[in-house]
């Protein structure tokens, strides 16, 4: 390149096209219709609409029309379900049973172990009426299932040793091998 081509313009610069004149590429109004893009665009928005309560409808019919399946025999129930080791309560459902023999038994004797119904049931609730019977069973001895007591208290059963003796064993001085 020369000089003179430098002079006139850079080289990267495009040509002044605007004097130039093409009749067959021109914009024809008839080319784009708005008016069809305009009612395309409406039909498929009421179309999406109308899909999707369409849709909604069905989904809620079948809420509606499913069961749910019976639960099957061998499930356990509420009662026989209880939450892994370890447990706050010492004996679920211990108490109730207590509870309802010391209602028989005082009804009978009068010398019974009172639950206090009074009492609101809460996690510790169980605990003390297992410790108050566990406190009447060593105090008293066992109890069998008529209601009888048997056996002796430990304070007594260790008054009944100390009366006969205690059997010994003689030590030695030294009674490691070595």
């Amino acid at each position: 390149m020369t000089e003179r081509d430098h002079k006139e313009g850079h080289v990267t610069e495009a040509p002044d096209v605007a004097r130039i004149k093409n009749v067959d590429v021109a914009h024809e109004v008839s080319d784009v219709q708005v008016s069809g893009i305009v009612k395309f665009l409406v039909g498929l928005s009421v179309l999406t609409i109308a899909t999707f309560f369409l849709t909604w409808a069905l989904f809620r019919s079948f809420e509606n029309e499913a069961r749910e399946p019976p639960p099957s025999p061998m499930a356990l129930t509420d009662k026989d379900r209880l939450p892994p080791e370890p447990r706050l309560q010492g004996a679920p459902g211990f108490a109730e049973d207590l509870e309802k023999a010391a209602a028989i038994k005082k009804e009978e004797s009068g010398n019974a172990i009172t639950a206090g119904a009074a009492q609101p049931k809460n996690a510790l609730y169980e605990i003390k009426i297992l410790r108050r019977h566990w406190d009447d069973i060593l105090e008293n001895g066992p109890v069998d299932q008529s209601g009888q007591r048997y056996g002796l208290s430990i304070e007594k059963a260790k008054e009944e040793i100390l009366k006969q003796g205690l059997p010994a064993r003689p030590q030695a001085a030294d009674s490691r091998k070595q």
